[in-house]
């Protein structure tokens, strides 16, 4: 068995990002479960696994990953909080996206998923 550097778990996690954003989804799932089987303690993976759901509009499915795997592993996650938020909002959820974007606007340690919070919220 062998192990990913940190660097080539950060070039991966581009990678899949990447097809993401091609609607490249199969190999950007494939990335992200090697990546979950390596580094399982990395949150930015379970972002990346939120952020290839919803750009697949499975947004249901987003929400439950988050709420069943990655908040769990995560709690203070605040961009999974962000990204719950969105999803929320694209079902048509908006009274019950507050309150995971509110969770995310208000914290300080992540200013991006603050700001995107902040701005689902207006």
């Amino acid at each position: 068995m062998f192990d990913l550097t940190s660097e080539e778990a950060r070039e991966l996690l581009n990678v899949a990002l990447m097809a993401t954003g091609r609607n490249r989804f199969s190999s950007a799932a494939k990335i992200l479960a090697a990546l979950e089987a390596f580094r399982p303690a990395e949150a930015s993976v379970a972002v990346a696994n939120a952020i290839l759901r919803i750009s697949m509009l499975d947004f249901s499915g987003a929400v439950g990953y988050i709420d069943r795997e990655a908040l769990r592993r995560f709690p203070d996650s605040a961009m999974l909080q962000a990204f719950k938020g969105m999803a929320l909002i694209r079902m048509n959820r908006a009274e019950e996206a507050r309150v995971p974007l509110e969770a995310a606007a208000g914290q300080t340690a992540d200013p991006a998923a603050a700001q995107l919070a902040k701005d689902l919220l207006t």
